[in-house]
């Protein structure tokens, strides 16, 4: 994975090491806590999961969060090969995993539809090498589809937006594979750190791109 550069030439050197999301050492945060796979506990009949990467999983959680009827959000790692991986495993590339958000939702509440259209207004879909300042293999945009339904909404998105913008849209849509909690110290992050939260999402441009791509 390509190491993240620097996010501002304005911000002083005691925050330039939370420049790169994930940056922040276990030692700074909580405790690390186990990770567990998404199949290792049985879901409520009522309860659905939805599985999406958009670049740093810190700046992901939020929107999902306030949307009436999820439940919960899931920072962690996801479409690789290597199983229980750490974040400095996924980080230095060749594990095939993604950074991503497992969103846990009430399915009488809010539709996946509803997630679907949440995701796009988070990401920049055209972006080849990652997201906004991070790049490299983990950072790349995708939705990971649990069934044909879910894949066959994405696909639609996925036309329409490429109707409308004349370009091409690189975000993959990929089958659902096992989701590996990340360490506890990444979880809610923009709760437990919203000052470093706010100075690493400012700095990495990504809320000004966005606008850039899909306007107020």
């Amino acid at each position: 994975m390509t190491q993240l550069k620097p996010f501002s030439a304005l911000v002083t050197l005691s925050l330039l090491a939370l420049a790169g999301c994930g940056t922040q050492s276990p030692a700074q945060a909580d405790v690390v806590a186990p990770k567990v796979s998404a199949t290792s506990a049985p879901v409520p009949s009522n309860l659905a999961t939805a599985i999406f990467a958009g670049g740093c999983f810190w700046c992901m959680e939020k929107p999902f969060d306030e949307i009436p009827g999820v439940v919960a959000t899931t920072s962690g790692y996801t479409g690789g090969t290597l199983a229980n991986p750490t974040y400095e495993q996924v980080g230095r590339g060749g594990t095939g995993h993604f950074e991503a958000v497992k969103v846990t939702y009430d399915a009488t509440k809010v539709s996946y539809q509803k997630l679907l259209d949440t995701y796009w207004l988070q990401v920049d879909p055209f972006d080849t090498f990652g997201q906004f300042c991070d790049k490299g293999e983990t950072y790349l945009p995708a939705i990971f589809y649990a069934n044909d339904a879910e894949k066959k909404a994405a696909e639609a998105a996925r036309e329409v937006l490429y109707a409308r913008f004349k370009k091409p849209i690189v975000v993959q849509i990929l089958p659902a594979k096992a989701f590996y909690d990340a360490e506890g110290y990444h979880q809610d992050y923009y709760q437990k750190n919203p000052l470093r939260y706010a100075y690493y999402r400012n700095g990495c441009g990504r809320d000004a791109r966005l606008r850039a791509v899909w306007g107020q």
